[in-house]
C-alpha cells in the first residue's frame, strides 16, 4: 500500500546544521501576503523607504550575508526578497525572524492578510503567525501546537489535525515526552504544510528560482 507523506514537499526546510542545511540554512522566515503587490510588500518592510530592486535569490542571500557579517547576526538578515505566487506574494527573509514578531506582523498585515513562519534553531523558537488587518488571528510555536493564541486560536484546527498535530496539552510526563518527540523534527515541515493549506502556495525549492524584488528591512 502506497501512502503519501504530506510533509515530504517541506522537509527540505528542516535541513540539519552544516552544508546539508539547505539554501535557507537554520534561521529564516517566509511570509505570505494577500492583498498587496510585491513592491508594496517591500515598502512595508522598509517603512516606505524602498520599493525594491530586481534580483534573484543569490543576490538576496549575498545582501543578507553581508548584513549579518556587519552586524554580528543580532539584527537578523536585514533584507527581504518578494515575488508573486498566485493570489499571494511570498516574502523570504534569510537569517531573519522579524516578520513573526507580534509588533511587526500586526503592522505588516494592516489592510491585508499575512501568514508567516520562522525557523530559528538557536536562541529563539520556531514561530507561526496568521494575521488579518492588524490582528493576529492564530499563532503558535510549531513545537508546541497545543499552545495557540490570537483572536481565533482554533481557526486552523481542522488543517492542523489533518497534519497530525496534537492540539490538546499533554496531561503527564510520558505524554509530554511523546509530544516533544513527535514535534521536534516535524515542527517546521508541518508549519509550512499548514501555510500551504491556508494559502494554496506550497513553499517548494523551485520558488527560490523566481525573480524577486529585494529591499531592506527597517527596524520597527
Amino acid at each position: 500500500m502506497t501512502t503519501t507523506d504530506p510533509l515530504a514537499p517541506f522537509r527540505w526546510l528542516n535541513g540539519p546544521e552544516g552544508e546539508d542545511s539547505g539554501p535557507l540554512s537554520m534561521i529564516f522566515s517566509v511570509a505570505f501576503f494577500r492583498g498587496l503587490d510585491p513592491a508594496e510588500v517591500v515598502r512595508r518592510f522598509s517603512r516606505g523607504e524602498d520599493s525594491g530592486q530586481e534580483s534573484d535569490f543569490d543576490g538576496l542571500d549575498a545582501k543578507a550575508s553581508e548584513f549579518v557579517n556587519e552586524t554580528a547576526g543580532g539584527n537578523g538578515g536585514g533584507y527581504v526578497g518578494v515575488f508573486q505566487a498566485g493570489e499571494w506574494c511570498v516574502a523570504v527573509e534569510p537569517y531573519g525572524w522579524m516578520v513573526t514578531l507580534h509588533e511587526v506582523v500586526t503592522k505588516l498585515s494592516r489592510g491585508c492578510e499575512v501568514l508567516a513562519v520562522t525557523r530559528h534553531d538557536y536562541a529563539a523558537e520556531h514561530s507561526f503567525a496568521y494575521a488579518i488587518d492588524g490582528t493576529i488571528v492564530t499563532g503558535y510555536w510549531p513545537r508546541y501546537p497545543y499552545e495557540r493564541y490570537g483572536s481565533d486560536p482554533d481557526r486552523l484546527n481542522a488543517f492542523m489535525r489533518e497534519l497530525g498535530m496534537g492540539l490538546d496539552e499533554p496531561e503527564d510526563d510520558a505524554a509530554w515526552d511523546a509530544a516533544w518527540e513527535d514535534n521536534y523534527d516535524t515542527a517546521v515541515p508541518r508549519a509550512f504544510a499548514l501555510a500551504a493549506k491556508v494559502t494554496g502556495v506550497p513553499f517548494t525549492p523551485d520558488l527560490l528560482d523566481r525573480p524577486m524584488l529585494v529591499g531592506p528591512i527597517t527596524e520597527r
